[in-house]
């Protein structure tokens, strides 16, 4: 009967797990002959192998190259490193290796973009119709994230929030740099301003703005999403962007934006605040005006601006601008 699982001629695994560290199957055999009969020599080798001594010589000097094999010295002939050690060097190299060929697939694709672009050039743009394909998209651009993922986060929004919520979470599960400046008017939402609170919990560095030049999405300096339209019908439509020198635009858009854009800090800790002082601490942070503030809290602007002075007075600032640099002090924004 035909044994599937081995090479008949030699006797060793037809699909070997030596095949990952460079090493062939006849070159495993030998090692394998040297580690079982280390005193036969090359001429025992190649009896036991079955192979010429020319053979096993030119394999032992393979494996003395992989580090398998100690060269001779004044106590003897060719000997075996220990397994144990030989192997572990062999997966480190391995792994030095597949680290740098990922370093040059990052540069090569870069050169390939950038001939699939001179090529066609209608490459660049990707037109994306509808609700179900837009947060499709999305969850594709999330999961290729490898880095950062920068965002311009602004009412309209093209696709239903909740699935997004949970892919920016499993973002920063997975380490990835997840930074977003927030239109002021978007924290008027409630809802919004929870979640932004809640990804700041998570590891979100997240600041605010009165507005954003453009909804939009960089992942990895590399690919860029931003609307097109947003229909209240229900016609979204956005572009994709690949790597080229729009996106390159887009991201240091987003950087002049994040220089001038607000810390949005988590909650001070409990004890230092009630309730009430620090939710409108954190909303006068978020750069929001009186009247939104008040909405939120719900109650007038003459209470807004009585409770706002009260906190003035109890940390001494003369001004709200005082009064925001006090509470940053303070570790409550």
């Amino acid at each position: 009967m035909v044994n599937t699982a081995y090479d008949t001629a030699r006797q060793t695994p037809a699909a070997s797990p030596w095949a990952a560290v460079g090493v062939s199957a006849f070159d495993e055999l030998v090692y394998r002959t040297i580690l079982h009969q280390p005193e036969a020599g090359a001429a025992g080798w190649a009896l036991l192998t079955g192979a010429g001594p020319a053979r096993v010589r030119e394999s032992c000097n393979r494996l003395l190259a992989l580090g398998l094999l100690q060269p001779p010295d004044s106590m003897g002939g060719l000997r075996a490193v220990d397994p144990r050690v030989a192997i572990r060097a062999l997966i480190r190299r391995r792994e030095t290796e597949s680290e740098l060929l990922a370093a040059t697939a990052e540069e090569m694709a870069t050169a390939y973009e950038a001939g699939l672009l001179r090529e066609e050039p209608a490459r660049l743009v990707e037109v994306v119709s509808g609700e179900g394909a837009n947060a499709a998209r999305l969850e594709e651009l999330y999961a290729r994230a490898e880095h950062e993922v920068c965002l311009f986060d602004a009412p309209p929004y093209l696709a239903p929030r909740t699935p997004q919520l949970d892919l920016q979470a499993d973002l920063l599960s997975r380490g990835i740099v997840y930074r977003a400046v927030y239109a002021a008017t978007a924290l008027e939402d409630p809802d919004v301003l929870l979640h932004a609170w809640r990804m700041v919990e998570l590891g979100e560095q997240a600041r605010v703005l009165p507005s954003v030049p453009v909804k939009l999405l960089v992942v990895d300096g590399r690919r860029a999403m931003l609307p097109l339209t947003a229909s209240a019908a229900g016609g979204y439509c956005s572009a994709v962007v690949r790597h080229s020198a729009v996106t390159e635009a887009l991201q240091k858009l987003f950087e002049l934006a994040w220089q001038q854009a607000t810390p949005l800090g988590q909650a001070p800790g409990d004890g230092e605040l009630s309730e009430g002082e620090r939710t409108l601490t954190r909303l006068l942070a978020a750069g929001m005006k009186d009247e939104a503030v008040a909405r939120h809290l719900g109650v007038s602007l003459r209470t807004l601006r009585r409770r706002v002075s009260e906190l003035q007075e109890r940390l001494g600032a003369a001004s709200r601008f005082q009064l925001g640099v006090r509470a940053a002090q303070r570790g409550w924004v």
